[in-house]
């Protein structure tokens, strides 16, 4: 990879957009930059060989890159101590989404998981992204990478890539609703008896489950999903039934042309998942070490608290109680508690209304001070006078 400048830069701009940086953070911010040239080279090819596959392996590439540049530039380690190896993209998304400064949404990570699944299948499988499904993805692609420059560098991608290399089309662009439904259509089609398509229909039954990654976030795609989904859609099973987490997905367009962005939402609730003895024609299967990715160290060290305070905090919130929260990983003899994000959110906004230091005296160890009986039994003592002997 060349990490030589962008033609469209000056000396001036450079030196004004890198003041500051670690060099590391400038090396991969460049990659990023450079992956997201390619990308927009490989849509805009007018050789359809290997095109979908450039786009997305580049896009997501950009991506990758893009977080470990802002993750490092606030400071936070991104290699595996045991591993000895740069963590993987889902790892950086999940750091980047409580990292102060970077602060990925959840439609933001949304878009990300999307573009990582359909990329997963597309490099170690095989897939097929319709060319509107492409479009809308990697114009959200950049509207997104231009949104995390801004609020991360405080940049923008047009200092950097000239409008006329954006990824651009020559049909309208589609409400993704639209596009789920044609796709939907059509998969139907294929595998009505005699077709003799299976193979394509379940090509595009996996583009639609990794867009799932928008509302799930479990977006990787299993063989037993797509076994489900062509069950149910074979039973003639209704859209919802078989791809419930689409019904959530919203598309929001702005600009034309050139300057066309484009944003996804969710605009219901999040999508429940139910057990295998459900009627339900797609259960997604969560993975539930993605899920659970918080050791207790981490969560300290993300509160800024010590280990000690961090306990004493999850005992008064129940924490470890709540099945959302806290999962343990039985391997052999040994245990390994984790926690999800929804442990991590609640410990942090609950801080904002508790009084720590009262939350410290009564859930601290026994031996270190007056303990929580000793603090009611004294309190006692202050308010009704003198302390039972």
């Amino acid at each position: 990879m060349d990490f030589s400048l962008p033609p469209c830069f000056d000396s001036i701009s450079v030196a004004r957009s890198e003041a500051g940086l670690k060099q590391s953070t400038r090396v991969l911010r460049r990659k990023a930059l450079a992956s997201l040239k390619r990308m927009t080279v490989a849509f805009n090819s007018v050789d359809d060989d290997g095109r979908t596959s450039a786009v997305l392996l580049s896009l997501q590439h950009s991506f990758e890159m893009l977080l470990k540049a802002a993750l490092v530039h606030n400071g936070v380690p991104v290699f595996d101590k045991t591993l000895g190896r740069s963590i993987g993209f889902e790892r950086c998304l999940q750091l980047s989404r409580h990292e102060p400064g970077i602060k990925i949404t959840d439609a933001e990570a949304g878009t990300l998981r999307a573009i990582d699944a359909l990329r997963d299948d597309e490099q170690h499988w095989f897939n097929f992204v319709s060319e509107p499904i492409l479009f809308v993805h990697a114009r959200a692609g950049v509207t997104l990478f231009d949104d995390l420059l801004n609020r991360v560098f405080g940049d923008r991608l047009a200092d950097s890539l000239p409008l006329r290399v954006l990824p651009i089309s020559t049909e309208p662009p589609m409400g993704l609703e639209i596009l789920i439904d044609q796709e939907f259509t059509q998969i139907q089609e294929l595998l009505q008896p005699g077709r003799r398509a299976r193979n394509e229909a379940r090509a595009r039954i996996r583009t639609l489950l990794a867009i799932e990654g928008h509302a799930s976030e479990e977006s990787l795609v299993s063989e037993k999903d797509v076994d489900r989904v062509e069950k149910g859609i074979s039973q003639g099973k209704p859209r919802g039934a078989v791809f419930p987490a689409l019904e959530e997905i919203s598309t929001e367009f702005s600009g034309e042309g050139p300057t066309l962005t484009v944003r996804f939402d969710k605009k219901g609730p999040p999508v429940k998942f139910v057990g295998d003895d459900s009627d339900a024609a797609a259960i997604r299967e969560i993975d539930l070490q993605k899920k659970f990715h918080w050791s207790a160290t981490d969560l300290a060290r993300k509160l800024e608290i010590s280990l000690p305070k961090s306990l004493a905090l999850r005992q008064h919130l129940a924490i470890d109680q709540d099945p959302k929260c806290y999962y343990v990983f039985e391997m052999g003899s040994q245990k390994h508690p984790r926690f999800s994000d929804n442990a991590l959110n609640r410990m942090r906004d609950s801080m904002k209304s508790l009084d720590m230091d009262n939350v410290w005296e009564s859930h601290k160890p026994v031996g270190r001070g007056k303990t929580p009986r000793q603090c009611l039994v004294e309190g006692c003592a202050q308010s009704n006078g003198p302390r039972p002997s």
